[in-house]
């Protein structure tokens, strides 16, 4: 592990470590600052809280929002789940899948909070609501 890493991953520990429940935050970090939670960060972050490295990679693989390796590819997520499905969703992969090719990422997430108005996509912060295939195509575009 380079010292810059090791410092940036003991800088985001510190900041959390005194409050309750901060695997989570602690992950979030990680995964915006070094765009991965490798098997070194789940070490560091397991020994910090006194959890196994299995706790913590439990954690990291339930989350679609970590992921273990870096791909710098712009990530579109789309809510598949039920109420998504109900209103369409599937229909609208193909299309939305050949417009991402290679250079955007899809990925599956189930449930955008936003049932009543699907289907649904998130992209960085943004959550956008009842989308057509037009739509969803433009948004990948976009990314």
């Amino acid at each position: 592990m380079t010292g810059d890493k090791a410092g940036l991953l003991a800088a985001i520990i510190a900041r959390h470590i005194g409050r309750e429940g901060p695997l989570l935050p602690m992950l979030h970090d990680v995964q915006a600052e070094l765009g991965c939670i490798d098997p070194e960060a789940e070490a560091l972050i397991a020994h910090a809280l006194n959890l196994s490295r299995a706790e913590v990679h439990g954690v990291v693989s339930f989350y679609h929002d970590f992921s273990g390796k870096v791909d710098a590819r712009p990530v579109v997520q789309v809510c598949r789940a039920e109420a998504c499905k109900a209103r369409g969703v599937e229909k609208l992969m193909p299309a939305v899948e050949a417009a991402a090719g290679e250079r955007v990422r899809i990925d599956t997430v189930y449930c955008l909070g936003l049932c009543s108005v699907g289907p649904n996509a998130r992209v960085g912060d943004a959550l956008h609501a009842r989308l057509d295939e037009a739509a969803l195509i433009e948004l990948v575009k976009q990314a």
